[in-house]
């Protein structure tokens, strides 16, 4: 590993003593973590590592495993059954059960992958709504998909810049900004970021986390909790920028609790509360994390004013979100699909029928109408002409009824083969669209004609390499 002579000489100021066993422990193999889905879970328990080594402490649902196994190939992996994440970047949940024990609205701003949100959703309380947004197109379509693998239905991805949302009519409690950054944290799993890595993109990145900071600040409620992460180790984007939001956008830095068995390194700067990793001493790749509650009465006052008279704007401009005329009067057909249909009201849109909860009907209805929306609710299906094709939401959907389809437990080699969008035969099942599981746990449909079975598998998912590689 070619580390960058500036870097060097940053990171030797900043762990002085410590520079050498934290270069050493760059030389090391990245921990291998995965976080299960608690609620696929508690459904249908299973054991599916037999190389689970030890739990993530600060992490109630992640494990470290001994080794690497192919993911790709394990159809429980594509079923939501779990998510293979970095364990440092686990500890916001942690941070999310210590503070809020009442329903909240959360944003996760820079959301792609997608692991973070899938933890929010893990730990928010019931009732919560998470927005999970990314501003790169191709990124915010692997986002949705990672959402729609976990199946929670109090969620929506959007894709959009920051600014975007002061055009919404919606304030959160809590907002994630896992910024961008210069990627310091990643540099021994990630050998691209290290190529790319200057002085003066750390500058950039800088500035450019600043910015973000500033234009989705009015959206947070006085008194709501921003939470900023980076997985880089320089003062000027972590530190730095904490100390901004606390004293340029008025906020106060909250003391999370931490065990010491973490070994999780403080702040650099004594008036900036924040919450080091550093894999020299915990198991994970680094990460700064701080987290501050918004002052009621904030130093940002034209940007919350702004937002204030667009929300005005807004509302003066448009009819009632929640009109009849674009919700079905009689869903029934529908509704026999989800376990709780009479949480969710029913529209089709682009000959697709969506389910969408009705605790937060209202907010989803004035994201759609600001925002580029990528999915939200549960896409129950498409009708196609007479024909109605349930949707692979639907299958990976913890609402699921799956007693209204048939079903087929497959073996390995038929599940990777559906995963493959192989054709599948099931001679020994009824005519019509039939539920596939893999060990119980559903991985999608088909339509069996009879003598064959017509894959539904999403095309852009399915798996394309080669499993002797």
């Amino acid at each position: 590993m070619n580390l960058p002579p500036d870097f060097l000489a940053s990171i030797s100021k900043l762990l002085e003593s410590d520079t050498d066993s934290f270069l050493s422990a760059l030389k090391k193999e990245s921990p291998v973590s995965i976080r299960f889905n608690p609620f696929k879970i508690q459904r249908n328990p299973l054991h599916p590592f037999d190389s689970i080594e030890t739990p993530v402490p600060w992490s109630k649902y992640g494990s470290y495993l001994k080794e690497r196994p192919s993911f790709t190939f394990d159809p429980l992996f594509h079923a939501g059954y779990y998510y293979v994440q970095e364990a440092s970047s686990m500890f916001i949940a942690n941070i999310v059960s210590q503070l809020f024990k009442d329903p909240v609205t959360c944003l996760d701003l820079c959301a792609a992958p997608g692991g973070k949100s899938t933890d929010l959703l893990s730990v928010l309380p019931q009732g919560s709504l998470l927005v999970s947004n990314e501003i790169i197109r191709h990124r915010a379509n692997i986002l949705s998909e990672t959402m729609i693998k976990f199946g929670h239905s109090a969620s929506v991805v959007t894709n959009n810049e920051a600014k975007d949302f002061l055009k919404t009519e919606v304030d959160f409690d809590l907002i994630l900004v896992d910024a961008p950054c210069s990627g310091e944290g990643m540099f021994r799993k990630d050998e691209i970021s290290i190529q790319e890595w200057t002085t003066t993109n750390v500058k950039m990145c800088a500035a450019r986390q600043k910015k973000i900071l500033d234009d989705i600040w009015p959206t947070l409620k006085p008194g709501g909790v921003i939470i900023y992460s980076t997985c880089t180790y320089n003062t000027l984007e972590n530190e730095d920028n904490a100390l901004y939001i606390a004293n340029e956008l008025g906020a106060e830095f909250i003391e999370i609790k931490i065990d010491k068995e973490y070994n999780i390194t403080p702040s650099f700067h004594e008036e900036a509360k924040g919450y080091r990793f550093f894999p020299h001493k915990t198991k994970g790749e680094g990460l700064f994390i701080t987290v501050l509650r918004k002052s009621t009465s904030n130093r940002s006052e034209n940007q919350v004013l702004q937002h204030k008279n667009n929300l005005e704007s807004n509302k003066k401009g448009k009819k009632n979100n929640k009109s009849s005329s674009i919700f079905l009067k009689d869903s029934s057909q529908y509704s026999k699909y989800l376990y709780s249909p009479d949480e969710f009201d029913y529209l089709e849109h682009n000959n697709r029928i969506i389910a969408l909860p009705k605790a937060h009907l209202t907010t989803l209805l004035n994201l759609k109408h600001s925002l580029k929306i990528v999915s939200m609710g549960i896409e129950i299906g498409e009708l196609k002409g007479k024909d109605f094709i349930p949707s692979h939401v639907l299958a990976m959907s913890l609402e699921l009824n799956s007693s209204s389809f048939g079903k087929k437990d497959l073996s390995y080699t038929e599940a990777i083969a559906y995963l493959r969008r192989e054709a599948i035969s099931l001679p020994d099942s009824p005519k019509g669209f039939i539920l596939l599981t893999f060990k119980k746990e559903p991985i999608g449909f088909v339509k069996n004609i009879g003598n064959r079975a017509n894959n539904l598998y999403p095309k852009e998912w399915r798996i394309i390499k080669d499993i002797t590689k």
